[in-house]
């Protein structure tokens, strides 16, 4: 089915490019191959193993980072097909927007940040753009998968002013307060409501919050007790699903309504106009809005910071400060060609430069094998 893609959506045929100029890649548009080049990447097999919320050996059944993915790229699929927007490129950025996290979710990137702030910190997103653009190895003519302008901007949903002045026109943006277009704007929201929703689904699971807790959360009292009056005698699991599922399409619904009064007031002719914006137009309306946010401090309260997703927390902390020590005081001890980048690096960009392999490669490792790579370090009976 070919829609009609509306005036300020981006255009397939009129790409900004990509940092190395390709062929034209025939019987596919331009974002339909950085769609497949991201599916087919390392770093996208590698978000299989690594945590969500709950970390992958936990239980079969939560979500990790792939799926989550997957979550994120189905809702801005379906939203953009709704609104004319280019739906294979919001599918691309979607897929991609996470491929630079760290292994142990938030407490990994915090974790990592904190090794690398005497040397310029570490933001996933700027990761995932430096995963796209540099670390995979793949094709024989560049290195990263060279991405058009448009998902790349995408995947750079935030970053600093200083990592922002290194990167050209893509970080032209974040210093003039300026926006990205709107399939950027919309794989951002659809991510939001990807993983609140979904962590609701996994939280409940685990049994580490409880309907009855969640009651005091509006857009899930609303839709939970609808529900339950429609469907007296379906059984808690299934009931949580449809809860879910009608929290998701209710909040798509208001995202669809409000954006396109967005667009009607603002009248943008173009994607270059949407860009010159100084405020996005892909909103949810102040309503749902404060609802959407008052589920986001609840799971902060209720979910994130339980014990024992904190005692996880806590042993991701330990295993990534002493991974991040080891390979920084002795380089050696990195695999073969890590250790020779680090050295090259490092000739280059001093301990800087030496830090930002140790961290690219800590960054690259699942949950699992950051695990087995912190026990081949320290527990002297494992095999190395």
């Amino acid at each position: 089915m070919n829609v009609q893609l509306a005036p300020y959506a981006i255009d397939n045929a009129q790409s900004l490019g990509r940092r190395q100029p390709e062929s034209s890649p025939g019987y596919r548009t331009e974002f339909q191959r950085d769609r497949d080049r991201i599916v087919h990447s390392t770093a996208f097999r590698r978000l299989e193993y690594k945590t969500q919320v709950f970390v992958n050996h936990e239980g079969d059944l939560f979500r990790t980072r792939l799926t989550h993915s997957i979550e994120v790229a189905q809702i801005g699929r379906a939203i953009a097909r709704a609104m004319q927007l280019n739906e294979d490129l919001t599918e691309a950025i979607a897929l991609a927007h996470d491929l630079g996290h760290t292994p142990f979710g938030h407490a990994g990137q915090d974790a990592l940040n904190a090794c690398m702030k005497p040397y310029g910190g570490f933001e996933h997103n700027f990761q995932s753009l430096r995963v796209v653009d540099k670390l995979e190895e793949k094709y024989a003519e560049f290195n990263g998968l060279n991405l058009t302008f448009e998902t790349r901007e995408g995947i750079l949903k935030h970053c600093s002013q200083t990592n922002a002045q290194k990167i050209g026109s893509l970080g032209t943006r974040f210093l003039e307060n300026t926006q990205p277009s709107l399939e950027a704007q919309l794989a951002n929201i659809a991510d939001e409501i990807a993983y609140n929703n979904h962590d609701v689904d996994d939280g409940l699971r685990a049994g580490l919050i409880k309907t009855e807790q969640l009651c005091s959360v509006p857009i899930f009292e609303m839709q939970w007790k609808l529900v339950s009056s429609t469907y007296p005698d379906l059984n808690p699991r299934r009931a949580i699903h449809e809860t879910i599922r009608r929290m998701i399409s209710a909040l798509v619904a208001d995202l669809i309504k409000t954006t396109n009064l967005n667009l009607s007031n603002h009248k943008p002719t173009n994607a270059a106009a949407v860009r010159a914006l100084t405020h996005p137009l892909v909103s949810f309306s102040p309503d749902v809005a404060s609802q959407h946010h008052a589920l986001k401090r609840f799971l902060r309260a209720n979910l994130y910071t339980h014990y024992r997703v904190h005692r996880m927390t806590s042993k991701a902390k330990t295993i990534l400060e002493e991974l991040f020590t080891a390979f920084f005081e002795d380089p050696r001890l990195l695999p073969e060609d890590h250790y020779q980048k680090a050295m090259a690096s490092g000739k280059t960009g001093g301990d800087t430069g030496k830090a930002r392999i140790v961290s690219d490669y800590i960054a690259g490792m699942t949950d699992r094998y950051a695990i087995a790579e912190h026990k081949r370090l320290f527990e002297p009976t494992q095999q190395v």
